[in-house]
């Protein structure tokens, strides 16, 4: 299949105009833009991502990598990543693990966010880290 041109959200990084191949249910990222899309890096023991590598399978390089192009679709599957495509949209999500939330939502910390008070000044959630903090939410449904 010929490249085109993807928007690939990864986590919480979004990146448009990926160049990419989509094969079946492959997504095949160009070298050149794998790190920047998943923050993931091909080194000589596998793909890694800060501290952590995974190796790929030696029966399974194929699957992997082909030529200059990488599939972040395999990898994410390997990793126990939910994907979601629309195709008619030219949008790839990969979310994070079952393992990742798990433990996001076992650790009693809150996401960070920023929204703006009355007056429009923004306030994040991170600027009071260690002081209690009580949110107030309404939703008109």
């Amino acid at each position: 299949m010929a490249s085109q041109s993807l928007n690939v959200v990864y986590g919480e990084r979004a990146s448009q105009s990926v160049d990419a191949e989509v094969r079946g249910d492959a997504l095949w990222i160009a070298a050149a833009d794998f790190e920047r899309v998943s923050g993931w890096a091909l080194k000589p023991e596998g793909f890694c991502r800060g501290e952590t590598c995974v190796p790929v399978p030696a029966a399974r390089k194929g699957d992997f990598i082909a030529g200059n192009r990488y599939n972040l679709a395999a990898l994410a599957r390997m990793l126990g990543q939910p994907i979601v495509r629309a195709d008619a949209q030219k949008v790839w999500c990969i979310g994070e693990a079952a393992a990742e939330r798990k433990r996001a939502l076992t650790s009693l910390q809150a996401p960070d966010f920023t929204l703006p008070d009355l007056s429009g000044t923004m306030h994040s959630l991170s600027q009071h880290r260690g002081k209690k903090v009580m949110l107030a939410s309404w939703a008109s449904w």
